[in-house]
């Protein structure tokens, strides 16, 4: 029974009436067919009007693109991947070859420079070996940066808000950003108390942003840590 025409008036179709009813009814335009023909739209590429086939066509290329785009950001991510794996794989190559337990505050400082181009790099440690209470990464350290050290559960990136530990470093008055990255036995997440800290730091506010991932720091964390548990 068709309703009266006030009531029709009052609940007007709406274009998710239209969609629903062309979803469930997907053999409209089987018994409709000319109305494909007459379909146009206006194309977003070339501004001209053009047919429901021609629109679909264009859509399918543009999720095609998108597609690709995709695929090439994933495998340039995976080369850049590949090439911190090898420079991780390498940096701990030379620290297996330093046979004196005393360079390796020196070796991971310089190695980290010059494999990942950190511009600068400080290290801390403490509870040394009294054969190693002289070398300058044992020197003397807050109890506040002990604290600090032992309460991050992982790296901390951020702009550097005036942190001890950029004292550490031969020009602290250009750090900008910095990565700081506890030092502790165990693997990456370990609730052991810090023994040391490693400092990164850049005069590009965004080298080390609040925003970035840390696990690659954390493996650079674990490695050093294994390192200088012979200092302990």
């Amino acid at each position: 029974m068709t309703p009266p025409l006030n009531q029709a008036l009052g609940n007007p179709i709406t274009e998710d009436d239209i969609a629903n009813y062309l979803v469930n009814n997907p053999d409209f335009f089987q018994r409709h067919a000319e109305l494909l023909a007459t379909v146009q739209f206006t194309s977003p590429h070339s501004h001209r009007a053009v047919s429901l086939q021609e629109r679909q066509a264009e859509m399918l290329r543009e999720k095609i693109k998108l597609l690709e785009q995709r695929i090439m950001e994933m495998i340039r991510h995976g080369n850049e991947n590949v090439m911190l794996s090898d420079k991780i794989l390498r940096w701990a190559r030379s620290l297996f070859l330093t046979i004196n337990p005393a360079e390796l505050p020196v070796e991971i400082v310089r190695e980290i420079k010059d494999q990942f181009a950190v511009p600068q790099v400080g290290l801390r440690v403490w509870g040394v070996a009294e054969g190693f209470a002289a070398l300058p990464a044992a020197q003397e350290v807050s109890e506040d940066a002990k604290v600090f050290a032992t309460s991050l559960n992982e790296p901390f990136c951020g702009l550097n808000t005036g942190f001890e530990a950029v004292s550490w470093l031969e020009e602290p008055g250009t750090v900008s950003s910095l990565a700081l990255i506890p030092l502790r036995s165990g693997m990456a997440g370990s609730q052991a108390p810090a023994f040391g800290m490693l400092v990164l730091a850049s005069g590009d506010a965004q080298r080390f942003n609040s925003g970035m991932g840390t696990d690659f720091l954390a493996r650079i964390g674990e490695i050093a840590s294994a390192a200088l548990s012979r200092l302990r």
